[in-house]
Order: structure tokens, then sequence, then C-alpha cells
């Protein structure tokens, strides 16, 4: 079998600073989804054409770009995708300034998968984002959670990595996977 090639795709983790610590916004997919279906995910989905061409404010930083493993303008239309797929599933408008992302993390998924992502998760604070985040077709139970009680949803092992960095202020990584095992290396 052909493995299928990962397309595109970015994910938004926003953390929201509160005075029991951090929370991040998950939302379920829906049971019927292709893709990961019925786990909690961050905001996020695949890179579309026209994300190369809108406006931003700031540029990403060269450590951003050389984390997503991209040419700048591939880095920068990944960052805008991550922001417009955020809005579509769940409301809040995050402003476009790339300069206040990071990339904290990359992600292939199997060769065996019949839906393949290489997927970066940009980081941002949530006081970037404007509205109140409502449940959508493509995520239901939209919540801010603290890490802990997100570590303790059903997720994606990608979610799980990247939750668990943020607890314990680990290192930017890419996960990979070699005979349906996980690898984890960690980005400069």
């Amino acid at each position: 079998m052909i493995p299928v090639r990962p397309r595109n795709a970015a994910s938004l983790v926003l953390v929201r600073r509160t005075v029991r610590g951090p929370q991040v916004l998950l939302g379920r997919r829906p049971a019927k989804s292709r893709f990961a279906p019925d786990v909690f995910v961050f905001p996020g989905g695949k890179l579309d054409r026209a994300d190369f061409d809108q406006p931003t404010k700031g540029a990403l930083g060269e450590t951003c770009v050389r984390r997503a493993a991209a040419s700048p303008r591939l880095a920068a239309a990944l960052a805008t995708a991550a922001l417009r797929e955020t809005a579509e599933e769940t409301g809040l408008e995050v402003a476009h300034d790339h300069a206040a992302l990071d990339v904290l993390a990359r992600a292939i998924t199997p060769t065996d998968s019949p839906v393949r992502f290489h997927a970066r998760f940009f980081l941002a604070d949530a006081d970037l984002a404007r509205g109140e985040a409502a449940d959508t077709p493509e995520l239901a139970d939209l919540a801010w959670r603290s890490l802990d009680d997100a570590l303790a949803l059903p997720l994606f092992d990608i979610t799980e990595a990247v939750l668990a960095t943020l607890r314990d202020a680990g290192a930017p990584f890419l996960m990979t996977y070699r005979r349906g095992r996980p690898l984890v290396k960690t980005l400069g």
C-alpha cells in the first residue's frame, strides 16, 4: 500500500491565564468525522489556497518559521489557516498578528492512516481573541479547561502531547510515527 501524502494543516492552541493556572480551549470532533472522531482537539484544519493571500499584522519570527519546517510564505499561510479555522470552528476572532504566535509542535500522522496531515500547532495568548466561543458543527462541547482536566478527556495522541508540554513547560517538538509508535523529537 502506498502511503497517502500528508496535507498541510494548522491548529491554534489558545492559552488563557487564570489565578488557578492556564486553561486551553478544546472542543469535541463529531462522532461521524472521518478523522479523529469523538475526541477533543484544538481548533484547526487544513490549509486553503486563500490562506496565502490574507493580510496580516506582524511577521512570524525566524524561530517560528524554522519550527514550522516551512518556507516563510508557507509558515505565514499556516498561521493564517490556524486563525481562520479557529474563527470557523469556535466563533472567536483572533487578531491576525503573526508576531504574537509561536510554534509549539508539529505532527505528521502515521503512514498507514487513510487521512494524513502535517500539522503545525501555533500557540497564542487568549487575550488576542474576541467574542465568545460557541459550539459549531465542527466542534462541540467547546470550553476553557485546565490542563489537568483537559488531559483526562478522550484525546488524539498529539493533543495529549501538546497539553503535557504546556503543563510541564517542555520544549517545542515534532511527533512522527514508526511502525505505529509515536516518536518525539525536540525542535530547536
